[in-house]
């Protein structure tokens, strides 16, 4: 027989044909499960570790309306003040900068450089190497000297050679050439005011 054809009626004499059709329908009792209660704790601890969280989470959120309130009211301070947020980026770094250096850690680090320093400076390596560095700066000044010498002796002896006097005497002869063409051009050219004595030519059509 088909199962949704059989007679549900609890006084029929199939009512317990229904058992195995109905094993996995879910049943709807109306009322929530309560999740187990956590291991190693009784209900009643439970609750008020639960109370106590909605507490703290609700004192959470009014910390943080007050923080809220707070700074509002500092940025309003701050702008009537004329304060910028450069100018307090600024005095932040210097006042960080300043714990900085007063800090134990960077007192001791500056101690410890300082020893390592001392203890660089005055060891035989760093001495020896300062005297190499010391004679060849000096030996490469001497040569420079050297060469400098040589090149203003070259140049002297080349401004007495014979070849660079005749060279020098060309020069001037062609500059003494040039002032004095450009002088007689000058007064050869007749002034206007000055030209009334002389006969205009005659530029009569023929």
């Amino acid at each position: 027989m088909d199962p949704a054809g059989q007679d549900i009626n609890l006084n029929s004499p199939n009512k317990g044909l229904l058992s195995d059709f109905l094993t996995d329908v879910p049943v709807d009792t109306g009322v929530t499960a309560r999740p187990p209660a956590v291991e190693g704790l009784t209900e009643a601890e439970e609750e008020e570790l639960r109370a106590e969280l909605a507490k703290v989470e609700e004192e959470i959120v009014t910390l943080r309306q007050v923080l809220a309130a707070k700074e509002r009211h500092c940025g309003e301070l701050k702008k009537r003040l004329g304060l910028s947020a450069l100018g307090e980026l600024k005095q932040n770094l210097s006042r960080s900068w300043h714990d900085v250096q007063v800090s134990n850690a960077y007192v001791r680090t500056s101690e410890k450089l300082g020893e390592w320093n001392e203890k660089v400076t005055q060891s035989d390596l760093y001495k020896k190497t300062q005297e190499t560095l010391s004679q060849a700066g000096q030996k490469t000044s001497a040569a420079l000297s050297t060469v400098g010498s040589a090149i203003s002796r070259k140049l002297g002896d080349m401004r007495n050679s014979a070849t660079f006097k005749s060279f020098e005497d060309r020069v001037e002869t062609i500059k003494s050439k040039v002032v004095g063409s450009r002088e007689n051009g000058s007064d050869s050219l007749s002034s206007p005011t000055g030209s009334g004595d002389q006969t205009l030519p005659d530029h009569t059509p023929f």
